[in-house]
């Protein structure tokens, strides 16, 4: 897994890059069935501090994009906390994740059993065509 970390508007020290490569790695349990398969993952990171036109406080920026094999999962988030926006950015992301696979895993397994219906003729229905024959 090939991580990108970038930093706008603010200077990246080491606990920050250190917190952002954990938390990305967290969702590195749900790829791991992916690059085991040849497939390739690629995650850019970048967090930022919104410009000083806010009154009250610091404002963080945070965003991740994240390529799995010509997929594309987004997130972002603003905070007055860089590692609380970093958070709700892992947050999202492995639930968005986690639907997309939950939900390939569905359509799988939803197509076998239209297959094996119509293989002992209990269905007249074509599940390639969706038509009768």
């Amino acid at each position: 897994m090939q991580i990108n970390l970038q930093g706008k508007n603010i200077e990246l020290t080491e606990a920050i890059k250190d917190y952002v490569s954990k938390r990305v790695t967290n969702l590195e349990k749900l790829l791991t069935r992916i690059e085991g398969s040849g497939g390739r993952v690629m995650a850019n990171f970048e967090v930022s501090k919104s410009t000083n036109h806010h009154k009250a406080g610091e404002v963080f920026h945070a965003d991740c994009l994240i390529r799995i094999d010509g997929k594309e999962f987004y997130s972002s988030a603003e905070k007055e906390d860089l590692y609380a926006a970093v958070d709700d950015v892992k947050d999202s992301l492995y639930n968005e994740i986690n639907k997309n696979k939950d939900r390939t895993q569905t359509l799988f397994k939803r197509g076998g059993a239209s297959i094996k219906k119509m293989l002992k003729g209990l269905s007249r229905r074509n599940p390639f065509t969706s038509k009768k024959y």
